[in-house]
C-alpha cells in the first residue's frame, strides 16, 4: 500500500472564538494513489485523544476504505498532540479554543492547497471526527458527495456535554492543574479520567457478559488499568482538555452561515448522508440521530445492533460490528 505523511502549514489562523493559532499546522497521513481526475478521495478525520496511527486500521483492501481503489486523507485534528496542540507550543499558558469549524475550513484547504483537491468522494468520520464530517458536508455544500456519521451528531447533545464534565473536572481535580494548565504530568487526574471513561465507552451488557476477557484481560480490573487508564496516561493532559472543549462546542450551525439555526444547517446538506449510531452509545445516542433525519434531503439511518457502546463504532477487535460498518459504508459508496 503507498503512503505518505507530511505537514501542511496553515499559518497564523484566525480563530472562530478569536485569537490566533500561530503557525498552525495540520500533521496528515495519505493512503492510496490519487486519480488523474482527483475523484477518488476520501477525508478521514480523527477521533478524540487519536492520532492517525489509532484509526488507520481500517484503510484496508480487506475493509471498506480500500486504498487500491481510494486516496485516503487523515488529518490529525487540531490538540489532538500531532498538529498543532498545547503540548507542542512554545507556552501552553493561553493556548486558544479550537472549534470543529476551525479544524475542517483548514482540512478543506490541506486538500486543495496540497493535492488539488475540489470534490470529495466521501467523509467518514467516527465520534469527534463524525462531527467533523457533519461540518464538512454543512459548510461546503456539493463539494461533498457522501458523509459518513458514525457514533456522531450534528451538535453535542446537552447530556453528552455533561458527561464530558464529568471527565473534565475529574482532570482539573489533580493537584498539578493551576488552573490554566498542567505544570507536571497528572498522572492521578489521568488514571481517574480513564476509569470514569470506561464506565461510559462501553454498554452495561459488555461488562455484564465480560466481554473484555476476549481482549486478553484476566479480570475486571485488569481491563481498567491496562486499557482504560494506559489509553490516556499515554497522551498530553492539556491536549485531551483542548479536543474535549471542541467536543462540547461541536454544533454545525454555529457560524456566521447559519447563526445558530440546527434544522436550517441540516436542511442546507447536499451529500448524501449515511447515518450510523450504535444500538447501545451512551453519549451519542440513537435518538439524536433520530432528531436530525428528517431535516436531511437524502439520508439514511441504519443503527449497528451491538453491545460494545460507543467503542462499536471504532471495531478494531470486533469482527462482527466491523462487518456491519464495512457493508453499510460499501453500500454508500456504491450508490450514484
Amino acid at each position: 500500500m503507498k503512503t505518505s505523511e507530511g505537514v501542511f502549514e496553515c499559518g497564523d489562523l484566525s480563530l472562530q472564538q478569536g485569537g490566533t493559532l500561530k503557525n498552525a499546522r495540520i500533521v496528515y497521513k495519505t493512503y492510496g494513489t490519487l486519480s488523474p481526475a482527483r475523484d477518488n478521495v476520501i477525508v478521514y478525520p480523527t477521533s478524540y485523544s487519536a492520532q492517525h496511527t489509532d484509526i488507520e486500521w481500517l484503510v484496508n483492501v480487506e475493509h471498506c476504505l480500500d486504498p487500491s481503489r481510494y486516496f485516503i486523507v487523515i488529518p490529525n485534528m487540531f490538540g489532538n498532540g500531532l498538529s498543532s496542540s498545547p503540548s507542542n507550543a512554545a507556552t501552553k499558558a493561553g493556548f486558544p479554543r479550537i472549534t470543529t469549524f476551525d479544524n475542517v475550513t483548514q482540512q478543506r484547504r490541506l486538500l486543495a492547497e496540497l493535492f488539488g483537491v475540489a470534490r470529495i468522494k466521501m467523509v467518514y468520520g467516527w465520534s469527534m471526527g463524525a462531527q467533523q464530517a457533519y461540518h464538512w458536508a454543512a459548510l461546503f455544500g456539493a463539494d461533498v458527495e457522501r458523509i459518513v456519521v458514525n457514533c456522531g451528531s450534528a451538535k453535542t447533545a446537552p447530556h453528552n456535554f455533561v458527561f464530558l464534565e464529568g471527565v473534565r473536572t475529574a482532570l482539573h481535580a489533580d493537584p498539578h492543574w493551576n488552573g490554566e494548565y498542567f505544570t507536571a504530568k497528572p498522572e492521578a487526574g489521568l488514571r481517574a479520567m480513564g476509569r470514569i471513561y470506561a464506565g461510559w465507552a462501553a454498554s452495561q451488557t459488555f461488562y455484564r457478559r465480560e466481554l473484555w476477557r476476549g481482549l486478553g484481560f484476566t479480570s475486571l480490573e485488569d481491563f481498567l488499568v491496562r486499557n482504560w487508564e494506559a489509553n490516556y496516561l499515554r497522551r498530553d493532559a492539556d491536549d485531551l482538555l483542548c479536543q474535549l472543549w471542541t467536543w462540547q462546542n461541536g454544533d454545525i450551525s454555529a457560524n456566521d452561515l447559519f447563526r445558530g439555526d440546527l434544522e436550517m444547517a441540516l436542511s442546507s446538506i447536499k451529500a448524501r448522508v449515511l447515518l450510523m449510531p450504535s444500538a447501545t452509545d451512551l453519549y451519542f445516542q440513537t435518538d439524536d440521530n433520530r432528531a436530525e433525519l428528517p431535516h436531511l434531503k437524502d439520508a439514511k439511518l441504519a443503527e449497528i445492533p451491538s453491545v460494545w457502546g460507543h467503542r462499536a463504532g471504532n471495531p478494531f477487535a470486533n469482527p462482527e460490528d466491523a462487518a456491519f460498518i464495512d457493508a453499510q459504508v460499501e453500500a454508500l459508496l456504491a450508490s450514484a
